[in-house]
């Protein structure tokens, strides 16, 4: 068959108009210098700062440092492969992390990568780690409870939805406890939980996985994992990463959130590493002049919106480890300045055996009362300046001094008051429990009960309301409020319990 020379043009031409020169630019530089999860690149002039560059075997890190001749930057996961020389391509980005519901029940890194062997993790959706904090105008006051299960908190240092409470106190005296007992708590309270370790042992890790997992908290839990054993820089951008993650849910689903960094401390020492390699002026106990602005611009971003905004919540819960007590310290003090209030846990009464260990004077919350249902309002409102007095009184009587006989009452009234606010771990209890037992220690209906008998009074008590009288539990829990009729109720009910029931159980 004779192919006609019109034919070959004609299909000539149809390729040529149909052919689309695609030219692939990158902006490329060369590494100059490489070690300590540090890297300094020449070249790269447009790079801006915070932004994303990929190095060889698609290994990235972020541009810290942007100087006349060179650009400091931190990589992000394993660098022993890259050596001097090696080209540092642009990629136009700034540092995301993927959102959504799938993320709900998984364990990640910063960086999104799964660390539970439950698959890849598979969010369409993506936000940049770095956000400006809403301003005055996006938010309102916050007014609603973000009950925490634990009386001592919900009763005297209450946390309300958008607030940002700190956790304060030295090592192991129960921080993460109250972490995780405020995690437990929001289990069918639609709120969205999110723990971020930092610098964390592996082993408190796993004891904080298992712990959710045992209580079936992961079915509306995410943690962030940047334990000791991975880079610096993964454990500065991690609580960066949670809270992206949770100003998705807050600002598109509409949702309250709860974001928990444990802990900043060493947060601020892997910054503080990461500015001394990169060479920045260390200022005060080394730390870098931005320390400030490191946490301020992350703990700003929790909130509670305005109702044009959806009404979503972010509620952070920073802790901070102290060094024997000392809370004037450089990080303490900067981060007691950007919060509101800080809850303080005492080694001392960590020691004594009152846990959760609140040293009553320093803790402080300042939503206070707004962020408490008005039935908590109204039977713990003299509860803190009992414990105030009571501290007060128990220095003085340690002297030998004789008291008078209000003293001593208040005394043995304090004794009663710190028993019953004694509470065991992973046991958040529900506010209209919280109630009835915090009004029968203020109103003085456990003054007769031996301190040691406290606790079994409140088991009982507890457990004869709900089998007895559980409509006054539910009646509690729906209006959120006490009135003259309900005190008299209650009053009547914890004497008859207290005739007829624990003293018949005490004399067997």
């Amino acid at each position: 068959m004779k192919i006609r020379p019109e034919e070959i043009s004609s299909a000539l031409r149809e390729r040529i108009e149909s052919f689309k020169r695609v030219v692939d630019t990158a902006e490329t530089g060369e590494v100059v210098y490489v070690g300590d999860n540090i890297a300094r690149v020449f070249g790269l002039e447009n790079t801006m700062a915070g932004e994303l560059l990929e190095f060889p075997r698609s290994t990235y890190g972020v541009a810290l440092n942007l100087e006349e001749d060179n650009i400091g930057v931190i990589l992000l996961g394993s660098f022993e492969h890259i050596k001097e020389g090696d080209p540092v391509k642009r990629t136009g980005r700034i540092l995301e992390v993927p959102v959504g519901h799938e993320l709900i029940g998984r364990v990640i890194d910063p960086l999104g990568n799964p660390l539970d062997e439950k698959g890849p993790v598979k969010a369409t959706k993506s936000r940049t780690i770095e956000r400006v904090a809403p301003g005055v105008v996006a938010r309102q006051p916050v007014n609603t409870p973000l009950q925490t299960g634990i009386k001592a908190v919900d009763s005297m240092t209450p946390i309300g939805r958008g607030q940002r409470e700190l956790i304060i106190g030295d090592r192991a005296t129960g921080k993460t406890a109250i972490l995780l007992d405020t995690i437990l708590n929001q289990k069918d309270q639609n709120v969205i939980c999110i723990y971020v370790a930092i610098g964390q042992k592996r082993s408190s890790v796993a004891r904080v996985l298992k712990v959710l997992s045992e209580h079936n908290a992961f079915d509306y839990t995410i943690v962030v994992n940047a334990d000791a054993a991975t880079p610096v820089s993964l454990q500065y951008i991690a609580p960066y990463a949670g809270c992206a993650i949770g100003e998705y849910f807050m600002e598109e689903e509409k949702r309250d959130v709860l974001v928990c960094y444990d802990d900043l401390s060493k947060h601020a020492v892997a910054y503080r590493e990461i500015s001394l390699l990169l060479r920045r002026p260390p200022g005060r106990e080394a730390y870098p002049g931005d320390i400030f602005y490191l946490h301020s611009r992350l703990l700003e971003r929790a909130c509670k919106l305005s109702k044009e905004k959806g009404g979503g919540s972010l509620t952070a819960l920073p802790v901070i480890e102290t060094q024997a007590g000392n809370i004037a310290a450089y990080i303490p003090t900067n981060v007691i300045s950007i919060t509101d209030g800080q809850i303080y846990l005492e080694g001392d009464l960590f020691y004594k055996g009152v846990r959760p260990a609140i040293n009553v004077g320093i803790s402080v919350s300042r939503v206070g009362g707004k962020a408490q249902v008005p039935a908590m309002k109204k039977v713990a409102g003299r509860l803190r300046l009992d414990l105030a007095q009571y501290r007060e009184l128990e220095a003085f009587a340690q002297f030998g001094s004789e008291l008078d006989k209000v003293a001593q009452a208040q005394l043995e009234r304090g004794k009663r008051l710190v028993e019953l606010l004694k509470q065991e771990q992973f046991v958040p209890m529900p506010v209209e429990e919280q109630v009835v037992v915090i009004f029968a220690g203020t109103r003085g209906f456990l003054d007769d009960v031996a301190v040691e008998e406290i606790r079994k009074f409140e088991k009982e008590f507890l457990d004869y309301l709900r089998t007895h009288k559980a409509e006054i539990l539910k009646e509690i829990k729906d209006k959120k409020d006490i009135d003259s009729q309900m005190e008299n109720r209650l009053s009547a009910v914890i004497e008859s319990f207290k005739k007829e029931v624990f003293r018949r159980g005490v004399s067997r």
